[in-house]
This record gives structure tokens, sequence and C-alpha cells, in this order.
């Protein structure tokens, strides 16, 4: 049988309860409330009483449609039966029935022997009786001991009693856990008359869902908002006195009003000021409870007048209007009143932001009135922001200096919780009501895309990894987002035949153009507007497509990524729309549908998300950009001694991180070993690799971003940083008296970018955070990763510095690294070999080569020469033969003179590729560009070599010699009549390709 307090989990020890509490009160217990549910009720009834109860004999349609009229999404089903023996039989179903309903005379057996029968079967079913006469129902009650019942309930017409006895039973089952451990709140309704409690009841769990579904719209995502209505509190419904004080000794820090008659019984007498001295009792245990008593006599108002409790006559006709009212004024349902102590209104407050925002000029008495009665946290508690509310309750006015010391805590807790609940969570976009506490949020349904659900797992991540204790100094966060989810996508592609037109257009400025002049959705207009008000800050525009930042086919660097000012919000919108524009028109781009043609996806099933999000960094006079900026990998592919693969590698550069994700000069560093840098072993080696010009975002009133967002952004020499006071932070000089390097810019000489202030002399925790923040990305990727990021030096108004999360993706490494012996081999049968290999494992099936002369090429002329790659690389994927590419200078330079400037989607049919130094130059593989991201991830073999400094080997006489199939200016394709033979050892970096 169902008793109260016989729940093992209320035997918990004080300690370990408030301990268990602590923890469930973090948002990931809210989905657990209400575990325990009514879903099969056995009704015990003749057909008869279960015809009164439906009206219309369709009980269970009934029940259905008034529980969809107060929006609740369980509905329980109903099996009637006509005899207490066959109700029985049913019963042994444990697994079904969880609530039994039986009229006082069912077929041969009272509801009492129905209920006896029942615990000595061994079932724990609740047993409840629901008479249909207040009379023969009083008469029942008292010539019998009923506590074989876990209830009695009177019919009074009014079918919402299923639903209130329903919801009774289902509270005294949570209540231990929602209550007892997160501290929902709960109601206590203490009456001994069947007649007055079964008309109550519905009213009280009608008002209850109404409130529950009034806080609906200030729910952060669906998850949410489902959350706050099984956080409603629980209506403890108590007929003595002992019952009563069990719950409020029991539950004290959750009792939110008490509801009780005056005359009921305690100590197993009727007595007549028991719900008096149960006030008083309460009052003295707290002092804030709000109560109501009731009485049938006018003259006991005096009586609950006098220990402060509000009244209720039963016998007034507005009785149920005045228990609402009551609910809504003294539990808090409504808006938060604020008044003076004389009762006269000032102002109110429907939600937490504009809570805050009253707070900052409500008067110092009302702002006293308030706080010595507890009704901030009383008020909060009814919305289901626990947290909050246990935090303020437990502080007094004495506890501050003055008043207007409660007001400045009052308000910053208010924020610091906005903030804290944020993290972490997906919420939906809340148009007009967004004021920038939200970090990352969505515009409309669908997906998020790859790169956005990367940033949702991180917000996720640092929410349940705390750092501000592990680097009190630096907020580590993701910068304010907003995500235009793929619906938005499909909403906008749903103009008359520009789907079709993207789909078949081979032309990419025409697709750029005819998406520019078609309407965007006006509602994700408006929420775009609202999160560039909120903000007032520059904006990087990204594309999150469903297939982007997949471990084995990342689509990096394949869509576009756009950087606005945002220096007028109301003007910015058209910008940002236009960039979203062009964004969904990389979907269709050349670009990307000859990489979708070497990947197993169709196009119609890639679908665009779009993230809007606030750049990191701050305003030097017409420009914008962070301190610094760069990539982390977990997995260094390219370790040298003492460093090792799981050591890590970070590259970062001044500015903007544009120049790292393009392969330009920035520095390398393990995390693990801040202080060992290959770059500065020497001053040649240092100042030669040094990062000369850095990018930034233009915010002055130069050319209108909308004809092309890309205009906006300029690359600067170190000079401007100098003068912006960015450089020192970041720079060592090379003094031209004696040739030697110096940490700073104190000394005259030629600066170069080497971090030293920071990894040297610690100015900022840069390795410490990327080893920790690697580590538990790791942890929750359950594989290497990569994560881009930006740093901004200049402390906030808490007196922090800024680390921004960017980006992260997993990194795709072979998971069959088993130890592969290259063997020795005579050098006449080597075709290349190198010590620095990226990949893993042996192909025998490559008959096919494009091979860039490596005598004739000429730097002047490497776009000409990426066009012939490209046209080779189209001929070769439209035959379906992969091939080795081999050329000279960095595959995918954005600098032409570095190497080729080729793009992904103009070499995706390589199957290995080979990049080697020119005569005077050494080439360095580049670890923080997305064209790596695409070679690890597609699994291409990558090759470096500079047979100039003796690092590895290329046969390019042999090459020169072997007839070509097809050739142009710098570039020949060659095939073999045996395949080429190529080994690599993933754990030695080591790799041959042997001749056919």
């Amino acid at each position: 049988r169902f008793v109260p307090f016989e729940d093992s989990a209320m035997s918990t020890p004080p300690g370990d309860r408030a301990r268990s509490r602590t923890h469930a009160r973090r948002f990931e217990a809210f989905p657990d409330l209400m575990r325990m549910r009514v879903h099969d009720i056995l009704l015990v009834s003749s057909l008869y009483d279960s015809f009164i109860l439906a009206e219309d004999g369709r009980l269970t349609e009934t029940m259905l449609e008034e529980f969809l009229e107060l929006d609740l999404r369980h509905a329980p089903g109903i099996t009637r039966v006509s005899s207490g023996a066959e109700a029985l039989a049913l019963a042994r179903d444990r697994s079904r029935y969880n609530l039994i309903i039986t009229s006082q005379e069912v077929g041969g057996m009272d509801a009492l022997a129905l209920a006896r029968r029942v615990r000595e079967a061994g079932l724990e079913t609740p047993v409840i009786l629901l008479g249909y006469d207040n009379r023969e129902i009083t008469h029942f009650v008292a010539r019998r001991d009923v506590s074989a019942l876990d209830r009695v309930f009177l019919w009074q017409g009014d079918v919402k009693i299923l639903m209130a006895i329903v919801k009774y039973v289902e509270d005294r089952l949570n209540l231990p856990h929602d209550t007892g451990e997160v501290g929902v709140p709960a109601i206590i309704v203490v009456e001994d008359n069947v007649r007055y409690y079964s008309s109550f009841l519905p009213v009280i769990y009608t008002e209850l869902m109404k409130h529950a579904h009034r806080l609906i719209p200030e729910g952060l995502n669906l998850a949410h908002k489902l959350m706050r209505i099984r956080a409603r509190p629980k209506i403890l419904l108590c007929t003595t006195y002992e019952e009563a004080w069990e719950y409020v000794s029991r539950y004290p820090d959750d009792i939110l009003g008490i509801i009780s008659d005056i005359e009921f019984p305690r100590h197993g007498e009727l007595n007549r000021l028991a719900g008096v001295e149960l006030a008083r009792e309460v009052r003295m245990l707290r002092q804030d409870v709000p109560v109501m008593l009731q009485s049938s006599l006018p003259q006991n108002e005096a009586l609950a007048r006098e220990v402060g409790a509000a009244f209720l006559l039963k016998g007034s006709p507005l009785l149920l209007s005045q228990l609402r009212q009551f609910m809504s004024e003294g539990f808090g349902f409504g808006d938060f009143v604020f008044r003076l102590p004389d009762g006269v209104e000032l102002d109110r407050a429907s939600n937490l932001r504009t809570l805050a925002a009253k707070l900052r000029d409500v008067p110092p008495d009302s702002l006293a009135y308030h706080g010595a009665r507890n009704h901030f946290s009383r008020w909060l508690k009814i919305r289901t922001e626990f947290d909050l509310a246990e935090r303020i309750r437990h502080e007094r006015l004495s506890d501050f200096a003055s008043l207007e010391e409660v007001r400045r805590h009052l308000i910053s807790s208010i924020e610091t919780y906005r903030r804290e609940r944020n993290r972490g969570i997906v919420a939906d976009f809340e148009g007009e009501a967004f004021d920038g506490t939200t970090p990352f949020s969505r515009i409309g349904g669908g997906s998020l895309g790859g790169k956005a659900r990367g940033l949702a797992f991180m917000n996720y991540l640092l929410s349940e990894h705390d750092l501000d204790d592990v680097f009190p100094d630096v907020r580590v966060s993701v910068p304010q987002a907003v995500v235009l989810s793929t619906d938005v996508f499909d909403e906008f592609l749903d103009a008359p035949g520009l789907r079709d037109f993207a789909m078949s257009c081979d032309d990419d400025d025409a697709i750029v153009e005819r998406f520019l002049r078609s309407p965007f959705p006006e509602s994700a207009r408006h929420d775009v507007r609202s999160f560039l008000r909120a903000i007032r800050h520059p904006v990087a525009v990204r594309s999150s497509s469903l297939l982007e930042d997949s471990p084995y086919q990342p689509f990096a660097g394949i869509y576009e990524t756009f950087m606005l000012p945002n220096s007028d919000p109301e003007a910015s919108v058209d910008s940002v729309v236009a960039a979203v524009k062009r964004v969904y028109a990389s979907t269709f781009s050349s670009h990307a549908k000859a990489y979708l043609g070497t990947t197993p996806y169709r196009l119609e099933e890639e679908k665009m998300a779009v993230i809007v999000q606030r750049v990191l960094g701050r305003r030097h006079g017409e420009r914008f950009y962070p301190d610094f900026a760069g990539v982390a990998r977990s997995h260094n592919f390219y370790p040298t001694p003492p460093l090792t693969s799981k050591d890590g590698i970070v590259a970062v550069a001044l500015g903007l991180g544009r120049t790292v994700v393009e392969g330009e000069n920035c520095l390398r560093f393990c995390p693990a070993y801040p202080r060992h840098i290959l770059q500065h072993a020497s001053t040649k080696d240092a100042f030669r690799g040094s990062q000369r010009t850095f990018w930034v975002l233009e915010v002055g009133d130069g050319a209108s971003s909308e004809a092309d967002p890309r205009m906006r952004m300029a690359r600067l020499g170190l000079d401007v940083a100098e003068r912006d006071g960015v450089l020192a932070a970041l720079a060592s000089t090379v003094s031209t008296e004696n040739n030697a390097v110096y940490d700073g810019v104190s000394r005259a000489g030629v600066r170069i970018v080497t971090f030293a202030p920071i990894l040297k002399l610690g100015l900022f925790p840069l390795a410490e955070v990327l080893r920790h923040l690697l580590k538990i990305t790791e942890e929750g990727t359950s594989s290497p990763v990569e994560i881009e990021f930006a740093v901004d030096l200049t402390p906030g108004p808490d007196g922090r510095r800024s680390f921004g999360f960017l980006q992260m993706r997993p990194l795709a490494l072979s998971r069959e690294l088993e130890e592969l012996d290259l063997g020795d081999v005579d050098v006449v049968n080597v075709l290349c070999r190198s010590d620095t290999v990226l990949g893993h494992g042996r192909i025998d099936t490559i008959v096919d080569a494009v091979v860039i002369d490596y005598d004739r090429f000429d730097r002047s002329r490497s776009r000409e020469t990426a066009r012939e790659v490209a046209r080779f690389n189209a001929e070769l994927v439209s035959a379906g033969r992969p091939y080795v590419l081999l050329g000279v200078g960095r595959w995918g330079s954005t600098d032409p003179w570095l190497g080729i400037p080729v793009t992904w989607d103009q070499i995706a049919g390589a199957r290995v590729i080979v990049e080697a130094g020119f005569k005077d130059t050494t080439v360095t593989p580049s670890q923080g560009t997305h064209f790596f991201q695409n070679l690890t991830s597609c699994n291409v073999g990558y090759f470096t070599v500079n047979p100039e400094s003796g690092d590895g080997y290329v046969d390019w006489e042999w090459l020169s010699e072997h007839p070509a199939v097809a050739a142009s200016s710098h570039v020949r394709h060659l095939r073999f009549d045996r395949p080429i033979v190529v080994a690599m050892n993933g754990k030695t970096n080591e790799g041959v390709i042997l001749k056919p």
C-alpha cells in the first residue's frame, strides 16, 4: 500500500540528502522530475457510474480531452470492470495498472473489502474510493475504518476530479525525489471534509497547470519548457494535524504555502483550533510561508488574522474565485508586484530579466518590505528557479550594510544566475526579449549543422567543467552566437524555382546574384536584427552545413565565412542577411559540387545552417581584431623529440585567425613544452618563420560590406599592431647591434612575433588553458580534436581576459595503426621517400600521377598551374581513377609565391600528395589549416620532402623521362603499366613511394 512516509528515499540522513539535493539541482536533474506516472487506471464501477463520469459513455476520450485542455502531455488510459473479482484478476498485472479507482459497492464487494484484498495480494497499487452521493460517503467514512483506502473523493459533476485524483497520486509518489532531492515546492492542503477537498483540488490543480504553461515562454528551449511543467508545485492533501506537520518538518525549506481548514483532527480527536495552531507553529519555523485558513464560521476570521493568515469563508458564493486569487497573489503565481509597505502597487515584473531591470529603480522602502518577507525567493521558486530562490532565501537584510547594497546584490545575483543557467544550453531565440545573456541560441527548427553542433557541444562541456576555479583570471567561453537552423534555409529555398536553379546552375556568380535578389524569411530577419541590437559588436557569419566538421568528411574551407562590423544594427541587418544568402549560395558553388562528387553524399542531401557570432576582440580606431587567434590539435602528426604525437600542437598568430587557417607564417608550439620552439632555434630561423602581417576587420565608414563582405578584411603590417598597443604582449625584438633576440618591444630593432611574453614570461596562461581544454574535449569526444580560438588580453568588467572557442571538430585518425615495416629498399626503386609523412597503410592500386615539373615550374605562374591541376583532377575524378599528385611548394597556399594555390576540390581526387621544397626554400608541413583537416579526414597520404636540406627524396629525373598521357605548360599526367606502391607508417611518420 502507498504510505506517504515509508519510502526509503525519505529516510536518507539530512547531510546526505543536502548533498544529493545540491547535485540534483543542476539542470540535468530536471528531466528526471515526475518519473512515476499513472499510465493506466483500473476503474471498478457500474456501467451507469462510468457513464455519469463521462456524460456520454466515452470515459477514455473524455479523460483525454480534459488533459489536453490543460495542455498536459500525458493522459492515462482507463480500463473499466464491474466487479471486485475482475479488478483483482487484472490488478495482478503490476507492470500495467498504477491506480485503482473504485465505487462504494462493486459487484458484491465494497471498496474497503477490495482495498484489503489488494493489500493481501501483496500489491502496492493505490486504491481510491470515488463516491457519488455526499451523504452516503459521509456515512461510510464515519462508521468504518477507511485506512486501507489511500483516499476518498466525491464526484460533484466535474470530470476534472479524475485529473485531480491522478495528480494527487503522482505527487505523493514523486514527492521524495522531486521535493526531497531537487527542491520542487509543495503546497499543503489540510481538509478533512471529503466534499470540500474534492471541490478544492480540481481548482488548485487547474490553476497550477495554467501557471506552469504561463511560464513556457520563458523556457530556453523545448526541453526547458517541459521541465517547467514537470517542476510545478506538489499538492499534499492532509486530513489530520499530524499528517500536515510531518510534511512541514520533513520539507521545511520547500513548503510554498498552506491552505488549511481551522477545525480538523489532532491527536485522534476533532480540534476546533487545529488550523490556527498549525499556522502558529509554521510561523515559528518560517515566517515567510503564506497561510490561508478556512472556516464555515465568520467569527474565525479574527483568529486567522491573529496568526497572520488570510481567511476564506467556506459559505462564500465566491469561495473558489477567492481561492484562485489567493494562489495568484499569495503564492506568487502571477507577476512580481512591487508594493510599498501600505500595500500600494508600484510596478510589476513578469520575468527574471524585467525583475532585475525594475530592481534598479524601486524605492528603498519597497525593497525592504519585500526582502524582509522573502517575497523574492518565493516568487523565484514558484517559477522553478530553485537554485537562485534558495540562495536568496537564506540571506537577511541585516547581512548587508545598506539597502543599496541589497539592491546591487539582488541584481548581480539574478544576472549571474541567468548567465549560469544559460550555459551549456541551446536556447530558442527570444526575439525582442533577447538581451545578450543567452550565449547560444537558435532561430527556427531543423538541424544546427556540424559546425554549430561543435560549438554547442563545447558550450555544454564548459558548463560541465567549471573553469573559473582553475583559471580565475580567464573567462573561457563560446562567444555569443545565434544559429539560423536548416529550416530557415529550406524556407528560403522554397521561393519559386530557386532550389532547382541552384542545383542545376554551374555559374557561381549567377547563383549568388539570384540568391541576393530572393526574399529572406521575415521572421528570421527580425530575429537577426534583435540579435545585432543586443550584442552591438562585429559579427562573423559562418557556414554550418549538415556534413560540415564531421570526422570523415569535414568540408573544411568549402563554404563561405564573412565578417561584418555591425556598427549600426539597424543598417547592419541588410548586410548580415546578404552574407547569410552568400553562405547559402556557397552550398551550390562549383567548389562544393566538385567536393561532394568525391564523397558518398548527394547535393540534395546537404542543408545549410548559418552561425551569426560575435567576433572576439576590441576596436583600435577603424580596425577590430583579437590580440591573437589560433588552432590547437590534441594530436601532433609531425612530432620532433622531446615532443610526442599525444602532446598536441598549436598554431597562433597576431590578429584574426585567417593567418593560421590559410597557412601563412605563424608560431607553432607544443602546449606541453611551450618554450621548446623549433622556429626559434636560431635568429635566422626566428626571423624567417615569423609572421610579418596580420588580418583585421575594418569597422570604419569605408566601402559597403553588402556588395562583398570580404572587402572588410584587411592585411596590415606589424607597425600598426605596435601603435595599437597589441604587439608588446606577443613580440620580441631582433637587435640591430648584435643580431640577438630580446623579448618585448622596449628596444630598437626589427619586431618578430614570438609570443615570448606569453609562453616564456607567463603574461597569459595560454599553454595551460589549451592543455586543459584539449584534455576535456578529447575525453568528451573520445577522439583527438582540433579547436579554433581567439584571445582578448584586455580585462573585461569582471577583471578577466577572454578566451573564446570558435570551432571544435574531431580529428579522423586511423584506429588500426599496426606497425608497418618499410624495410630496406634499394634507392633505385624509390620514387619518393620522406620522414615527414601523414597517413598509414599500404596502397598498391594507383597507376596515374599528376606531376609539376620541378625544373620548369615558374612561381609567378602558380595560379595558372593551379587551374591546370584542377583540369587534370576533374578528368581523373570523372573517370574514377585515383592518382598521386607531386609538386613543389605548399599545396593549397594562399600565397602564390610559396606554393600552388589550389582549393581542396581542385585536387580532391588525389589519393597521395607529395609537396617538395623549392631549390631555395624549404616547406614546413602546415598543421593549422582547413586544407590539412581535409587531408586527415579523407585519409589522404601526405609526403613533405625538402631534398635540398637532406630531408627526403624525389626522383624528378625519372619522372621527367617517363612519357606523359597529356601535358600542359607546367603539369604532366603520367600513366604506368603497373601500380605505384605507397607504404606509410603512421607511428614513425615515415613513408616511401616505389616505382612500378
